[in-house]
């Protein structure tokens, strides 16, 4: 009797060995191809790459586990760095949102991820409202998914980007009161407090609403919010824990605030202006944009008439604003962003950014950029020896046409994330799940 699979009985069996074998690797470094290649994978690692056709890379493989990927192409796990896995698909418009569950959102985010790993994102950083409890939940293979990094709680001040509260609405809130998908706090010592806090439940690093955002009915855009002080507590709270900071904000003001103070991520950004993004380049800040969600609310119709106002005016500067960032240096990540019935169109923010990015600034940030910025880049965002075998088996090359990574049923062939078979449509390589 196995005790162990008993108690656990979702407990995953062991690792296979695979060889791939004539593949042609993506490499998002150099931004190149390397061709012929035979790629070992063991335990969850890539072992071995070798291009001279060394026998020596099949031995002790089942055949039925040497793989031919003659004419395909291997590319790293995609990495999402801004999503909301907690606001789930079932409603029409955000305001509903308001009204929704904390359980209905647990039964829902199972298909949020399993949707997201079928895209090929092996790995996710959620920006606000994700537990702990799921993330491990992937991590033990009780449900498939995409490995997690996650905020817990955003943190907001009193009316700001994560108050959900309108202006009608006169109950004050406490300390810490969960709004949404952020906790309100205000001062620098609840900001210590609840900073740890989030760190204590198993956050990998804190989100602030360092400035006004598009959903929230009871700021603008312009608006500044937590002061020096209070921001100072939570980057001292963070990079005391070996982690860091990252700000929702908009405009250069906030923006320029944050990353003084020592906030090491910006999301979003569209408002940028030269001068601050140099300075982001300078501090070695990471930039975030979403501009698949903006574009989404809009065809959807999904944000209440205050907020598509402001959706318009950011959606129209975004992409020049994420142009002008790699332009200067900046490290820019990718993140969609989507809430509600909008995940869906995860994959588009690849064809948004065609419109003014290079094939491979945008897979780089969606790769070794996005590795960087979760501190994973010593095993994540490459197809390397000793790096996490996350890896997609592609019939169409990205740095030609970067739009094949938005067509997902018809380009990704498989997804293998930790050296496990995720989806798969190739007759001789079946999916775990």
């Amino acid at each position: 009797m196995d005790l162990a699979r008993i108690i656990k009985p979702w407990t995953r069996q062991p690792h296979k060995t695979f060889v791939f074998t004539n593949a042609t690797i993506i490499d998002p470094v150099e931004g190149a191809l390397i061709p012929n290649a035979t790629v070992r994978v063991s335990e969850g690692k890539i072992v071995q790459i070798d291009t001279t056709d060394s026998i020596t890379v099949k031995e002790n493989v089942p055949e039925e586990n040497i793989i031919d990927l003659s004419g395909k192409y291997l590319c790293p796990g995609l990495i999402d760095c801004h999503v909301h896995i907690a606001v789930v698909p079932g409603e029409t418009d955000l305001r509903a949102y308001n009204d929704m569950s904390e359980r209905v959102s647990l039964t829902r985010q199972p298909h949020v991820l399993r949707t997201m790993i079928q895209r090929g994102f092996t790995s996710i950083r959620d920006c606000g409202g994700a537990s702990l409890a799921m993330k491990e939940a992937v991590e033990d293979g009780v449900l498939p998914g995409p490995r997690m990094f996650i905020a817990g709680f955003a943190l907001s001040q009193t009316g700001g980007h994560g108050d959900m509260r309108n202006s009608h609405n006169d109950k004050l809130c406490c300390g810490g009161t969960i709004s949404g998908i952020s906790r309100i706090v205000d001062g620098p010592a609840e900001c210590y407090k609840f900073a740890r806090d989030e760190l204590r439940q198993g956050a990998d690093f804190i989100k602030i609403m360092g400035g006004g955002g598009v959903a929230s009915p009871t700021d603008r855009i312009e608006h500044v919010q937590f002061s020096d002080e209070e921001i100072k507590a939570i980057v001292t709270v963070a990079k005391n824990a070996g982690t860091y900071v990252t700000s929702h904000s908009y405009t250069p003001q906030a923006i320029q605030q944050a990353i003084n103070l020592g906030v090491r991520g910006i999301e979003h950004g569209n408002l940028i202006d030269l001068e601050t993004a140099k300075l982001m380049a300078e501090k070695g800040a990471f930039l975030t944009p979403t501009l698949i969600a903006h574009v989404m609310s809009k065809q959807m119709n999904f944000l209440p008439a205050a907020s598509a106002a402001k959706n318009d005016e950011v959606l129209e500067k975004g992409l020049r604003a994420m142009k002008m960032a790699v332009d200067v240096g900046v490290t820019v990540c990718f993140g969609t962003d989507l809430l509600g019935p909008m995940h869906f169109a995860q994959s588009k923010e690849f064809s948004v950014r065609s419109k003014v990015l290079t094939p491979l600034q945008i897979l780089r940030s969606a790769t070794i950029n996005a590795a960087r910025l979760v501190m994973q880049e010593d095993r994540l965002g490459q197809i390397r020896e000793g790096f996490t075998a996350d890896m997609l088996v592609l019939n169409a090359n990205p740095l030609e046409d970067i739009t094949v990574l938005d067509r997902a049923e018809e380009s990704i062939l498989s997804v293998i994330k930790d050296g496990r078979v995720m989806t798969s449509r190739l007759e001789r390589l079946v999916a775990e799940h």
